[in-house]
């Protein structure tokens, strides 16, 4: 894949509850967010992966991008959505979006964009031998205030063959 990985802040918060981040480092190198994600992820309220995005912005594989292009207006989508998808396609290369709202990855695939959300993310892990099983992330995830359907689990569960 050429191009850069741009995350929205909820994909980061759910591989926060899993341990899961690091995953994000060994499958695509770097990971990139807007000022706007990050003002939404590292607010001092502690949530359980503030301290490893934190570490993870040291460790220089989370990186901030550059200024936010103005457009295109995106006024249905929240500021990190908004902010990913018009970075995106400000870049010369395909991106790929990690974002798990309906209304945010719609209007990225309506413009082209290759999304993956959460689930995605642990699926890939999967089959790339970073975890021995997915069912028992999704589990741990559930049990933490995010959601993902069982409809998309289950899909992601048939295709790393769990």
């Amino acid at each position: 894949m050429a191009g850069r990985v741009l995350s929205d802040a909820s994909p980061l918060i759910g591989l926060g509850y899993v341990d899961g981040l690091h995953w994000l480092q060994q499958m695509f190198g770097a990971v990139w967010i807007p000022q706007e994600v990050n003002a939404e992820l590292i607010t001092g309220q502690g949530f359980a992966g503030e301290a490893a995005l934190l570490q993870a912005q040291s460790d220089g594989w989370l990186r901030l991008a550059g200024p936010t292009p103005n457009t295109p207006m995106l006024p249905d989508l929240d500021e990190g959505e908004a902010a990913c998808i018009r970075t995106a396609l400000a870049d010369t290369q395909p991106a790929l979006l990690l974002m798990d709202e309906r209304a945010g990855r719609a209007v990225a695939l309506a413009h082209g964009l290759k999304v993956a959300g959460t689930a995605a993310v642990i699926g890939m892990a999967k089959q790339r031998g970073l975890i021995a099983q997915a069912k028992p992330v999704f589990e741990r995830l559930h049990r933490s205030d995010f959601r993902i359907s069982a409809e998309v689990i289950s899909v992601v569960l048939q295709r790393v063959g769990e």
